[in-house]
C-alpha cells in the first residue's frame, strides 16, 4: 500500500480501501465484539478525511482496525493492530523540538509531526494498555507514547513494549530514535 496526498486519494480508491478495512474487521471479530461494520462504514463514508487517515495508517504498516466504541461521543476508535510497531513509522524522535535539538544524524521526522500529518493521535499509556487486552503487541519492537508535559519539559518521552508477559513503560531522551521503535496511532470516527 502506497502513502498518498489527500488530494490524490480518489473516490474509487476510498471505496476500495473501505473493502480492505471491512475484510480486516471481519477477520478479527475478537477485537470488536458486538460492533457492526455497516454502522462504521456509514460514519466513514461521511468523512473522506478519516478514510484518508486510515489509509495512511495502513500504508505506513499499521493495519488499522476498530478496537473500541465510545457511546458518549458516538465514536469508533481505530488503532494500529499490526503485531510489531509500524515499519513505516520507526526511527523517529518524539517531537519537533527534539528533532531540532539534534546537531547531527537527524531522523527524517518526529512522531508528533508525522501523526499530525496523518491526522491521527498517538496512543496514551492507558490506550496502549487497553490495546493489549486484545492481543500481544510490540514483543520485539517498542512504541512511543503520548508523554505528559512534565516529562517532556525535562527532555524525556515515554514508550512501551511487551516482554515476559508484561507491558513495560520506559523513558528515553525525546531526541533519541531507534530502528525498532515507532508509534501506534488512534483515529476517532
Amino acid at each position: 500500500m502506497e502513502m498518498k496526498n489527500k488530494e490524490e486519494f480518489s473516490e474509487a480508491e476510498q471505496i476500495t480501501f473501505l473493502d480492505v478495512l471491512r475484510d480486516c474487521f471481519e477477520k478479527n471479530m475478537n477485537r470488536h465484539t458486538g460492533m457492526v461494520w455497516s454502522k462504521i462504514q456509514l460514519k466513514l463514508e461521511d468523512n473522506s478525511q478519516k478514510i484518508w487517515s486510515l489509509h495512511e495508517m495502513g500504508a505506513s504498516g499499521g493495519e488499522p482496525d476498530v478496537v473500541n466504541y465510545d457511546p458518549q461521543s458516538n465514536e469508533y476508535h481505530f488503532y494500529d493492530c499490526v503485531p510489531e510497531s509500524p515499519k513505516g513509522r520507526r526511527s523517529l524522535c518524539y517531537d519537533h523540538a527534539a528533532l531540532e535539538s539534534r546537531k547531527e544524524n537527524k531522523p527524517i521526522n518526529s512522531v508528533i509531526r508525522m501523526a499530525d500529518e496523518m491526522g491521527i493521535e498517538i496512543l496514551t499509556e492507558q490506550q496502549y494498555r487497553a490495546l493489549h487486552q486484545i492481543g500481544n503487541f510490540d514483543t520485539k519492537t517498542s512504541s512511543w507514547l503520548k508523554t505528559t508535559n512534565e516529562i517532556r519539559n525535562l527532555g524525556g518521552a515515554i514508550f512501551g513494549d511487551f516482554r515476559y508477559t508484561q507491558i513495560f513503560i520506559y523513558h528515553n531522551g525525546a531526541d533519541s530514535y531507534y530502528a525498532a521503535r515507532g508509534f501506534r496511532g488512534l483515529l476517532r470516527v
